[in-house]
């Protein structure tokens, strides 16, 4: 007996959760898929929504499924070396993360917009070691109500920062530091010229998001204040998953590797925020 269809309501900014679950169920289909995300194959069967109606170009698909896969290595590696610790993951939307990635012994935090939340419930029930918490991010309050008591801390930002204006991402930051001094931020940017040319992407058409904010030099962030530190700069040309990739797919994130411009065109950056001193 198949389960009932659960209908989306949700604003045109709020669907661009959407596209990210698309993309990482399209990815991990087919007898070589480059992502494994069966969790978000059951959600898209169990969602009532035109997908179609988003347009995503199967580049973009390939890119979000590697974002995902490198994000999730990176959380593997904190957990690995943080038993009992803390993840958080911020915009977090339908993403299956917290399923992909074994996180007994840790706590872990979700975190979106209230009408996100309230559609992720019907897909992920809270438990022992894991929470569903109903905010916007730029209104820090949350933060009171996760309290890092003596553990080490991973913020998960996937999909967001370039939704936000510059002013908003650097409150954002220093305050994270300020609540969880020492924790690692793992957040995927665009450079200033994704930024402004994104608008004309096909799936943004369809839901009205608009992307703000853009930086060129990642280092530039540890200008943010004391303590801030770039601990890596990670390009899409690097994934292992390329390799999997059809011979066009292949040759164009090669390609891209070679030019700084387009290698930075979308990256993910690992920081460090140390207390200030």
């Amino acid at each position: 007996m198949s389960l009932p269809k659960e209908k989306v309501v949700l604003t045109q900014e709020e669907e661009t959760l959407l596209i990210p679950l698309y993309a990482k169920a399209v990815g991990s289909r087919g007898p070589s898929p480059i992502f494994d995300d069966a969790k978000a194959q059951e959600i898209l069967s169990r969602v009532e929504y035109d997908f179609a109606r988003l347009n995503v170009p199967r580049k973009t698909a390939i890119t979000l499924c590697l974002r995902a896969a490198k994000l999730d290595a990176y959380t593997n590696e904190f957990l690995a070396q943080n038993a009992g610790g803390l993840v958080i993951h911020l915009a977090c939307g339908l993403d299956s993360r917290c399923v992909r990635v074994r996180h007994e012994g840790a706590e872990w935090v979700d975190l979106d917009l209230p009408k996100v939340i309230e559609l992720r419930r019907k897909f992920y029930p809270e438990g022992p070691g894991y929470r569903l918490i109903a905010s916007s991010v730029t209104d820090h309050a949350w933060m009171d109500s996760v309290p890092a008591t003596g553990r080490r801390v991973l913020i998960v930002a996937e999909g967001l920062l370039m939704y936000l204006s510059e002013t908003e991402v650097r409150a954002l930051v220093l305050r994270l530091q300020e609540c969880y001094p020492g924790c690692e931020l793992v957040c995927d940017v665009f450079s200033e010229l994704t930024a402004r040319r994104i608008a004309a992407h096909p799936s943004l058409q369809k839901t009205g998001a608009v992307v703000q904010w853009g930086i060129d030099e990642a280092r530039d962030i540890e200008r943010w204040g004391q303590g801030i530190q770039l601990r890596e700069e990670w390009f899409f040309s690097q994934s292992e998953a390329v390799s999997k990739l059809g011979l066009g797919y292949r040759l164009a994130f090669q390609l891209a590797g070679l030019f700084a411009a387009a290698n930075k065109a979308h990256r993910i950056v690992r920081l460090v925020l140390a207390p200030a001193r």
